[in-house]
This record gives C-alpha cells, structure tokens and sequence, in this order.
C-alpha cells in the first residue's frame, strides 16, 4: 500500500478550518479578476483544478459561470458540494488526479489558484504531468490562469518568517523550512489542527519556481503568449510586475 504524501494526509477533514485560512481571504477580487481576463463571456467552460472547497468555483457560478471543479481531496469536495447547495447552485465536482485528467478538449479556460496541485507534488516530472494534463482538457484556443511559487522570493527572504507575519490564530503554521538551492524545493513542518480537532504535525516540501522555468515549460505545452505577474491576494493584476517582494506569481497563458 502507498504511503500518503503530505500534501494527502493535509486536506483529509480540513474543509472548514482550509476556508478560514489567511490565504483563502481574497476569493472575490481573484474572480473579478478571471472574469475581466475572459471578458465575462459566459458561454465559456471554466475548469477549476485543485478546487478545494470551492470558493472560486461558486462565486464564478454565482456569477453566471459554468464551472467544473476538480481535487484530489473527498472530505475537500464534499465541504464544496455543500457549500454549493446552501448557495442553490449546481456545479459539477470530481475528484479527479490533476495529472490524469480524463478531459480532452472540453474547456475553454482553467484555473490553478492558491497552488491547485501544480508546485505541490513530489518530483518536478509531476509537476510538468499536471500542466500538460489542465492543457490537454483545453481547447485549441484557450486561456490557462495559474498561480504557483516564486523561486525568487526564498534567495531574498525567509519563507518561515514571511508565512508567520501572514498567519492568525488558528491557522496552519510553519516551522523549520530549509530552501534547497539545487531543487528550489522548501521543506518545512506543518502543523495545524483539523476539523475534527485532531492536531497534526507534517513533513512538507513544496517546489518554487522561476518565471523562466514556466516560460519554458508552458512553451513546450505550445502556448503562444505567456505573461508573468507579482500575485496579490484577492487583488490579481496585470499591473503588477514581478518582483522578488512577491512571494507567489500570477502566469496567464494562451493558446
């Protein structure tokens, strides 16, 4: 039997306390933003990759959006599912393996928020699988939202010190982090307490990247324009270049 991986064992029973993380804060400004990115047209198909509990999937849908949200995680979806209900809204959730996706050219947009899967697995081959998979559910012409690490953040600040200025109380913390400089990957312990109120203690490490590793990667998925951006909470811009302040980065790619 395969042990879980960290990132498994994290979203078991964390539905609740996951929507009152800091970083889950900025739901309705990222979706304003999405909505201007595709011109509110509301004949497009949105699939929401890594949807967790939700919170994108429905406010789109409030908006007119159809919506398909996707997440490794059962007890993730089943808080989205009823979030939904109390909200009148049906939306289609799977639980579904980010780098197998059974899609193909089903969409006309995806989204990747929040690190929906994509820096999160543990080899960079399935990081690249996670890419080419949300590509290959894509139409021929397409736009792909994203959000993941920015490598350049950890050589000019301390992770550790940057995510405890950013967490309240009773939110996940972080301790311990190590940046490897040869695989831009960030170990830390997690530890935080679920919605059962069972404390756990995890082994993380999550891959940070440098826009030119995405530059390159989305170009070998033959995407034609591909703008990087510094990646605001809940206030996503084109007009935020990038900078070694921005602890995440917004990518916007097109086909």
């Amino acid at each position: 039997m395969n042990r879980k991986q960290w990132y498994e064992s994290l979203f078991e029973n964390y539905g609740e306390k996951y929507d009152s993380e800091s970083f889950t804060q900025g739901t309705t400004g990222e979706c304003d933003f999405i909505e201007a990115e595709i011109k509110s047209d509301k004949c497009l198909k949105i699939l929401d990759v890594g949807c967790g509990t939700g919170r994108h999937a429905i406010e789109l849908s409030k908006r007119g959006y159809d919506v398909t949200g996707i997440d490794l995680s059962a007890t993730q979806l089943a808080r989205a599912k009823i979030k939904a209900e109390n909200d009148n809204l049906i939306i289609d959730f799977q639980q579904q393996d980010a780098r197998e996706l059974p899609f193909s050219g089903e969409f006309d947009v995806a989204i990747m928020l929040c690190e929906g899967g994509f820096p999160l697995m543990e080899t960079d081959e399935m990081n690249y699988k996670i890419l080419k998979s949300v590509t290959k559910s894509l139409r021929e012409n397409c736009k792909l939202i994203f959000t993941t690490l920015n490598g350049l953040f950890p050589l000019y600040h301390s992770v550790e010190k940057f995510l405890a200025s950013t967490t309240e109380e009773g939110n996940a913390t972080y301790r311990s982090n190590t940046f490897d400089l040869m695989t831009f990957r960030d170990y830390n312990i997690t530890e935080f307490e679920d919605d059962l109120g069972h404390k756990k203690e995890l082994e993380c490490n999550e891959r940070y990247y440098v826009p030119s590793e995405i530059t390159w990667l989305l170009k070998s998925l033959d995407y034609l324009k591909i703008d990087i951006y510094g990646a605001k909470l809940g206030a996503f811009s084109r007009n935020d270049k990038l900078s070694t302040e921005d602890f995440e980065m917004l990518v916007i790619a097109e086909k």
